[in-house]
């Protein structure tokens, strides 16, 4: 009826729904990032002691080795830290306070000092991961990582919904997908199938999630959850094939439907 063809017309969707799509996805991150700042506490909890944000190692450790019955009792520890303080919920109990028939050999202040001073070099880096606020270059990262996201589920969608000739099932079956088979799948290791589960476009998201993030589908560190894994190139790879894919089945099955 215009004159253009139906491959142009579908083609002209993804910038039009982008141009909508991608500044709301903005504006309602923008909205998170400002409240993320403004109510950021005083101090950063980490492992249940409130400390000062941003510290060095040597100042990490020069506070570890002033309150070392705290850092005994509270911080997360691999090892032995080879000292025996009878702890409390709110911290070390004095000695003369432990329960009757309990015998404790308190450690000396060199020991103790030396295990504060060990476990607090180990737990650095994960107290360095604690923030009050995110920085600008995690804030950036994340937005961008948000906003390729929302784009990919969009060109998904419409290639989808133009596939079937519908709305609605497509947004079910999007929906079962990202919710239950991907988180299903990327946890459970198929040997047979282990390449067919790269190529799930939700574990090459979660590739190249920011590292700070809590992952998507859990138990993960930077490089996708425990389970399925693969690397950079591969995971930007399955994302391009996605994205071409989808826009390539969608722009054939419009050209070829019936008037």
């Amino acid at each position: 009826m215009t004159g253009r063809s139906r491959v142009a017309l579908y083609l002209a969707r993804i910038p039009a729904g982008l141009a909508i799509l991608v500044p709301l996805v903005a504006f309602g991150f923008a909205i998170v990032c400002v409240v993320c700042c403004i109510a950021a506490p005083p101090k950063v909890n980490f492992d249940g002691v409130n400390l000062a944000p941003g510290l060095s190692r040597s100042a990490f450790v020069s506070w570890a080795a002033d309150h070392p019955g705290t850092v005994v009792c509270a911080f997360q520890y691999r090892g032995n830290e080879g000292v025996n303080v009878p702890c409390g919920p709110n911290g070390p109990v004095p000695i003369g306070k432990t329960p009757k028939g309990v015998t404790i050999t308190p450690p000396t202040k060199t020991q103790l000092h030396n295990a504060a001073v060990k476990i607090a070099s180990q737990d650095y880096v994960d107290y360095a991961k604690t923030f009050r606020s995110p920085s600008d270059s995690l804030m950036i990262e994340t937005g961008l990582w948000i906003e390729l996201e929302a784009a990919l589920g969009f060109v998904i969608g419409l290639g989808l919904a133009s596939l079937m000739g519908q709305r609605t099932v497509p947004v079910v079956l999007m929906i079962i997908l990202e919710v239950i088979l991907t988180p299903l799948l990327l946890h459970s290791v198929i040997p047979h199938l282990i390449n067919a589960q790269r190529g799930l476009v939700g574990l090459a998201m979660a590739h190249i999630e920011p590292s700070a993030l809590p992952a998507v589908f859990g138990n993960s560190g930077n490089g996708g959850p425990v389970g399925v894994t693969e690397s950079t190139p591969v995971a930007i790879c399955v994302i391009i094939a996605w994205f071409v894919g989808w826009t390539i089945l969608g722009a054939w099955r419009m050209a070829r439907r019936d008037v």
